[in-house]
């Protein structure tokens, strides 16, 4: 018999932990991405005839390397997020699904790294 209550043994265990931190981030990149996926679209839709110097002098530009690189860090968080849900939802083997989320952040930094390193060189060139 236990002399704590329901309450207390049952801290530290299950979804109380960060899941509402997990939520808020996942809303917030998502709403971050909603003009930051507009402009981007919109942008290379105006591009699509330029040259490539006319490119890379657009990219070259500080604001739109700025917003570049924050469209790039949001997206690969929030499908880094997403992800990580459909894993824990869907993969019921517990060694499988930690293989699964290692190999999604993994990927999701290296993608993202590629993609800065590759906005950043352009930029500065």
């Amino acid at each position: 018999m236990s002399l704590r209550s329901p309450l207390g043994r049952a801290r530290g265990h299950g979804s109380a932990k960060a899941g509402v931190h997990h939520w808020w981030v996942q809303r917030l990149t998502g709403v971050a991405l909603v003009p930051l996926s507009l402009w981007v679209v919109f942008s290379l839709a105006g591009l699509a005839d330029a040259g490539h110097a006319e490119v890379v002098g657009w990219i070259s530009q500080p604001l739109v390397t700025a917003l570049l690189l924050g469209f790039v860090i949001a997206a690969f968080y929030h499908l880094q997020l997403g992800l990580q849900v459909i894993i824990e939802d869907y993969v019921h083997t517990r060694p499988l699904q930690l293989i699964a989320q290692v190999a999604v952040r993994l990927g999701a930094v290296l993608f993202a790294l590629i993609a800065i390193v590759s906005i950043l060189k352009i930029s500065l060139a």
